[in-house]
């Protein structure tokens, strides 16, 4: 294990090297998100909530100034199931001094040129948020669907960014003075959905991830069948270890996004039938 005194080209690696991933719970994702941009399980769903809470009184305030009306059950800042508005995410960073950036606006051009020039990105589509951070010179894929962080090579992650843009995600950049440290205890290693990996021990959990996803879409079931927002995964797993083509190969895949459907019976028969005439 690396100590806190390694060298990297950034400075001193945080965390002792170690990476903080938290897993999906409920539809707390937006949590998960925020934590995983902090490196460290510093907000719970009770944080956001009351973010949320501040948000929906002045939004009310600012309606009721304006003589229209506010109706608190029509609250776009957090959902009866616990989904959270950019604006919460936003306003919970700014205790950190972040800032929550949309990559198409003008002064986010530089990170559409050279991605990897920056620490953070959070993505949205539909009702989940997950993080692409940077941590100690690597990039990783913070995803709280994911059982661990998965590492994103440099070059991949421009080419995964923009297969995410071609799939309809909204993504956003983080910029700011991100928390150097969180302090690892034993209890909040070990406790709720938040826990540290060191990379190698993330990079092992990964590959035997994919390698059962693989063997389960080759025996025709699909870990999740009715997601429309995982078909970028599903086009990007077997394209990460080939960065040389990744470009080219996304590509392609985002001009047939449709999920793979067997067609095998169709196809025997099909053969049947030409055997037939064949042998007529």
């Amino acid at each position: 294990m690396e100590t806190l005194g390694t060298e990297r080209k950034e400075g001193v690696m945080s965390n002792g090297g170690m990476l903080y991933h938290e897993v999906q719970e409920s539809k707390l994702c937006a949590v998960h998100c925020v934590n995983t941009v902090l490196q460290g399980p510093f907000f719970s769903e009770f944080d956001l909530a009351a973010v949320a809470s501040d948000l929906d009184r002045t939004e009310r305030q600012m309606m009721v100034q304006g003589g229209g009306d506010f109706v608190p059950e029509q609250s776009h800042n957090v959902s009866l199931d616990g989904d959270f508005s950019i604006q919460v995410l936003q306003k919970a960073l700014e205790v950190w001094d972040l800032q929550i950036i949309p990559l198409d606006s003008p002064v986010a051009e530089p990170a559409q040129i050279d991605p990897e020039l920056e620490n953070a990105f959070i993505c949205h589509l539909q009702d989940h948020w997950f993080c692409i951070r940077k941590v100690n010179g690597e990039w990783y894929n913070f995803d709280s669907l994911k059982a661990a962080p998965e590492h994103l090579s440099k070059f991949y992650l421009s080419a995964y960014l923009d297969s995410l843009k071609g799939f309809g995600w909204s993504i956003f950049l983080v910029r700011g003075k991100f928390p150097k440290e969180c302090p690892i205890t034993s209890s909040e290693a070990s406790s709720g959905y938040g826990q540290w990996l060191l990379p190698e021990d993330a990079e092992r959990i990964t590959k035997s991830c994919n390698a059962a996803q693989r063997t389960g879409s080759r025996s025709g079931q699909s870990q999740w069948p009715s997601d429309p927002y995982r078909q970028y995964e599903q086009q990007g797993m077997l394209l990460e270890e080939d960065d040389e083509d990744l470009k080219a190969a996304i590509a392609a895949s985002l001009m047939d996004s449709s999920p793979a459907v067997s067609t095998k019976p169709d196809t025997l028969e099909n053969e049947n039938k030409d055997n037939s005439a064949a042998n007529a």
